[in-house]
């Protein structure tokens, strides 16, 4: 007996598998008493001069969060702590994040580091980060005979 092959059957099942790994490895095992590290969503945006980070934590207390920049790289590292109830409960579903995150983003513009900014406000932290001056856009002016005509950037 022949069965025809269909290789979106064998997406599916894969993507599936691969569903379960990353669950199991972002929320950890219930029956362990070790807390799960996982990855920070972050959007960064550029603009004419400067980067926007921004990254959703809620729950967290600001000074517990460690930012640096070095080497172009910014990194964000913090914790989570988990809530340990006094009486044992039923959870129905326990979907909320605990443990250890660290994320560490590449930008591919030189930082003025000395101007970085962040805040924190109802649980969005939000990095400014103001390009070096000697990678902002410059107008360069044109000289058409004896007439100068100025460029213009975006």
């Amino acid at each position: 007996m022949l069965t025809r092959w269909d290789p979106y059957r064998e997406l599916v099942s894969m993507r599936r598998m691969m569903d379960r790994l990353m669950d199991s490895a972002v929320t950890g095992d219930s029956d362990t008493t070790q807390a799960a590290v996982w990855g920070l969503a972050l959007d960064v945006a550029e603009k004419d001069d400067e980067f926007v980070v921004k990254a959703s934590i809620p729950g967290i207390d600001p000074d517990e969060l460690e930012i640096t920049y070095t080497n172009d790289t910014l990194s964000i590292k913090g914790e989570i702590k988990e809530e340990k109830d006094t009486e044992e409960s039923n959870y129905h579903l326990r979907e909320r994040r605990y443990g250890a995150f660290h994320r560490s983003v590449l930008l591919p513009s030189l930082i003025d580091s000395n101007k970085i900014e962040a805040s924190y406000d109802k649980g969005v932290l939000m990095l400014r980060l103001p390009k070096a001056e000697e990678v902002k856009p410059k107008r360069i002016p044109i000289k058409v005979g004896q007439k100068v005509i100025e460029g213009k950037t975006k």
